[in-house]
């Protein structure tokens, strides 16, 4: 019938009902809540972006016991390459623009103001596919000290995409055939 949500209102559109957000959380739910409230201080992130045609770019914005805040700009194309984040949980916030991410076959489009939460281990690919630049914000609980690379042959689809390719050409294409 009705939901708690339809009965009470959605607590996430009432901010003034909410408990203030700690400077140094402990929890998930925590560190979401910082993300969400950095993303909405755009006063205090949105000087500090740089957008690079070569690399994307990425500053530090905050540090706290057992976690870091990162600030990343994407520019159309750049992606971070299939990984994960060693031992650290992260949420990632989109604070302009679009960006998709891939994790194994799941795809999603992720637009301003979509946040991510993830644990040690989840290997996914962060990619801009749009035709504007994107602004994403990292929190990783520990510190991000690893980044361990995924070799994109292991994806589903690559893999499918490589089956795809042999079956049209052959594994011996290029190679001289003789009819005897």
């Amino acid at each position: 019938m009705n939901s708690d949500v339809e009965i009470a209102g959605d607590p996430l559109a009432l901010a003034h009902r909410l408990p203030p957000v700690s400077a140094h959380p402990s929890t998930v739910a925590g560190f979401a809540g910082l993300a969400h409230a950095l993303a909405a201080d755009r006063a205090s992130w949105a000087p500090l972006v740089r957008y690079d045609a070569t690399t994307r770019w990425y500053h530090r914005l905050r540090t706290g016991p057992g976690y870091e805040v990162w600030l990343l700009s994407w520019v159309p194309g750049q992606g971070s390459g299939l990984h994960d984040h060693g031992p650290s949980s992260g949420v990632l916030t989109v604070l302009d623009g679009e960006l998709t991410e891939h994790a194994g076959p799941v795809t999603r489009t992720l637009g301003t103001g979509a946040q991510r939460v993830f644990a040690p281990g989840y290997v996914h690919e962060v990619v801009n596919d749009a035709l504007e630049p994107a602004v994403s914000l990292h929190v990783y609980f520990p510190g991000l000290t690893q980044m361990p690379m995924h070799a994109p042959q292991c994806t589903p689809l690559a893999r499918d995409a490589a089956r795809h390719a042999e079956r049209e050409t052959g594994p011996h294409a290029g190679q001289a055939h003789t009819v005897g």
